[in-house]
């Protein structure tokens, strides 16, 4: 892992090779052309070769610990050798020093900066005629400067790094509660829809099935008609099942093209639910203002609201009719399911009872498509469940009365 306060850039890495490489060749044909081709002209050329040579190996050894420092050491000792050799080969601190921020951790690379700074000063002191403070100063400020600045960059850089990071765990957190929420979200459409379809035809087979065991020796003909009727409530609930698996609106209320369903389609299917599920109840249908298209979710959940509160009246109210009134207004559409039972409280009415589990999902489906759910109910005095949803108001829909 890379512990330098410079962080890897390839066009940064090229840029400094090139740089040494020119600095190289340049200083040398100066050397020689102020000293001539002598031994010691010689010796340095070799030692701007090994050194060029060592400096481009540096990225081959960068992830080997711990051969990134030995390749700092060897690096700087050539550069040292050579600038005190020639000091024209101070130029070539600037590369190698980059290196050097790239390679170490900070406290180290300033320490083999500072080095080479002195190493520097000397090297330039010993050609000056006089004593230059610009020799001593200069450098010292340069390197001060472009060290403090890389890891003010370096610092920064990891700021952001971190800000990423937190960012990305972020993402994956919220991907993870947005799956879990999608999952939950599922249970519960399951968890209500098979209430409201398989829970309440099973409720209605057994129904139909005790009151054939009642009526199997006096009135048989009445027991095979409820026996009958058990089988197409099954055949029905199967049916049902299926469609509530595959999320698809029930029988009767297939969309059009628009995605929504025919003007007399919800009508008729609330017909053939209250016929179905009345079970002794005298249950009435009745419809107000004129029957228009609605979309496909908002139908199904009429017709799965009309079959929960419809399976409350025959389970639990204890009542002798029932009216289902379906309304249409210019802006929505509202369902009442009103009863002549005994009534309870509707507060006491929970998500987890029988009863109170029908009637919060009846709330929970009509909130999630905009709409709500209201129950008004008192003992002795019958119980209201009414669903309204808005409906798009496009102009078409007016001139309808209740």
């Amino acid at each position: 892992m890379q512990e330098g306060i410079l962080a890897p850039v390839a066009r940064l890495d090229r840029w400094l090779d090139a740089v040494l490489i020119a600095l190289l060749v340049t200083c040398s044909v100066r050397y020689v052309q102020r000293h001539g081709l002598d031994a010691t002209a010689l010796l340095v050329l070799g030692g701007a070769a090994v050194l060029g040579a060592a400096y481009l190996t540096r990225r081959l050894v960068a992830d080997r610990p711990p051969w990134p420092t030995v390749w700092v050491a060897v690096v700087v000792v050539l550069w040292v050798t050579l600038t005190l050799l020639a000091p024209s080969f101070a130029w070539t601190a600037v590369p190698v020093a980059f290196a050097v921020l790239q390679v170490l951790p900070f406290p180290y690379a300033v320490s083999v900066v500072v080095v080479m700074t002195a190493v520097v000063s000397v090297a330039w002191s010993r050609i000056a005629d006089d004593l230059d403070p610009t020799v001593f100063v200069g450098p010292i400020g340069i390197a001060l400067v472009t060290v403090l600045s890389y890891r003010a960059l370096e610092r920064e850089a990891r700021t952001r790094q971190a800000l990423l990071d937190e960012l990305t765990d972020a993402q994956a957190d919220l991907a993870a509660a947005q799956r879990r929420s999608g999952a939950l979200a599922e249970r519960t459409r399951l968890s209500r829809e098979i209430h409201d379809s398989v829970g309440q035809g099973l409720s209605s087979i057994n129904l139909l099935l005790n009151a054939a065991e009642q009526d199997w020796d006096r009135r048989p003909e009445a027991a095979r008609e409820h026996v009958a009727a058990a089988g197409v409530t099954a055949r029905e609930g199967l049916d049902e099942v299926r469609r509530v698996v595959r999320d698809l609106a029930p029988a009767g209320l297939d969309a059009g093209d628009s995605g929504d369903t025919a003007p007399e389609a919800l009508p008729d299917t609330l017909r053939r639910v209250a016929e179905s599920a009345a079970h002794g109840v005298a249950v009435q249908v009745r419809v107000h203002g004129d029957p228009v298209a609605v979309p496909s979710s908002v139908a199904s959940a009429l017709v799965r609201s009309t079959r929960g509160a419809l399976a409350n009246v025959v389970e639990h109210a204890g009542a002798r009719s029932a009216v289902v009134s379906l309304t249409y207004h210019p802006d929505e559409v509202l369902l009442d399911v009103r009863d002549d039972g005994h009534g309870f409280d509707p507060a006491l009415a929970g998500p987890r009872g029988e009863r109170g589990r029908g009637l919060h999902g009846i709330r929970h489906r009509a909130a999630e498509l905009g709409g709500s759910a209201d129950v008004e109910s008192r003992a002795g005095e019958g119980t209201t469940v009414s669903v309204r949803f808005p409906l798009a108001d496009d102009g078409s829909r007016g001139g309808r009365g209740v």
